[in-house]
């Protein structure tokens, strides 16, 4: 194999290889997928000099420990967490040089959730649809990394940034979500669509890259019974019988028979990555779908 490779050591809980997904495959029931931070993974990828489209490593909570082949430069953003070279520390949120032979270690989240690790280069696995993302939904993409794994690299297109540090978002005390009430809040009580607005929800430890789950009121029905299956959007609101709100994230499935409340702004869908279980979820709705 060749020397622009990248061996895995420690996997952590859950490493995957992420890039911007593969949209436009719902009506073949394949979801989007992708880094959940967004802005992050792109973040890390300029800081060594990939393209935006390029693979990085998703981590989660635990970070991972990687050994390059040959010599590269790696930034490591998203939720914040100690970094070592062979022991010594580095930079985080910065462009860091990591010999061949050396042991990368990314160190447990000091806050937020998901780590993003991006290699010079990027991870080259084989592509699916268009993309290299891991789809835990449906299976697609590269399987969750094990202790082992030995990940191809590009060869690096451009110089790393020149920067110390750059300015990123901490993860958020209150996950504040603007939604677009719809499609079928139609199915709600009036009580429980202002339950969604002025009570308070928290971040449920089942969550993953398909939804992020509350706990908190239950949302009180205004119809008996369940939809045909329809299609379900990222961010969609929907709420199944417990009644307790599920926000659809990446790795969400395409089509769905429990109703939809209300669909969540794009822009507020990073910080739900990053939000732990146990933060104050708040939603506000900013207008209804006609």
């Amino acid at each position: 194999m060749s020397d622009r490779a990248l061996a895995v050591v420690r996997a952590g809980a859950l490493t995957t290889v992420q890039d911007r997904g593969r949209p436009g495959h719902a009506h073949l029931g394949v979801p989007r997928s992708g880094a959940l931070d967004g802005p992050a993974a792109a973040l890390v990828n300029r800081l060594v000099g990939n393209a935006p489209e390029a693979a990085v490593l998703e981590t989660t909570l635990d970070g991972c420990s990687v050994r390059p082949r040959a010599t590269v430069t790696v930034a490591v953003g998203g939720a914040p967490c100690p970094v070592t070279v062979d022991g010594r520390p580095a930079a985080w949120g910065a462009p860091v040089r990591v010999p061949g032979g050396a042991l990368l270690d990314i160190g447990a989240a000091r806050a937020g959730v998901r780590g993003y690790l991006a290699v010079s280069g990027g991870v080259t696995v084989e592509p699916v649809l268009g993309s290299r993302s891991t789809d835990l939904l449906s299976g697609l993409g590269p399987p969750p990394l094990t202790d082992g794994t030995v990940l191809p690299l590009g060869r690096p297109t451009g110089p790393h940034a020149y920067v110390d540090a750059v300015p990123y978002p901490a993860p958020p005390s209150e996950l504040v979500l603007r939604v677009t009430l719809g499609p079928r809040h139609d199915w709600f009580t009036d009580s429980a669509l202002t339950t969604l607005a002025a009570r308070p929800y928290t971040v449920s430890s089942a969550s993953n890259r398909i939804g992020l789950r509350t706990e908190g009121p239950a949302l009180d029905r205004a119809r008996p019974g369940e939809l045909p299956s329809e299609g379900m959007v990222l961010g969609a609101v929907q709420v199944p019988p417990d009644g307790r709100p599920v926000v659809f994230l990446a790795d969400h499935p395409t089509t769905g028979g429990y109703p939809v409340i209300a669909v969540v702004d794009p822009a507020d869908l990073p910080a739900a990555a990053q939000a732990t279980p146990g933060t104050p979820v708040r939603f506000i709705a900013v207008r209804h779908r006609r």
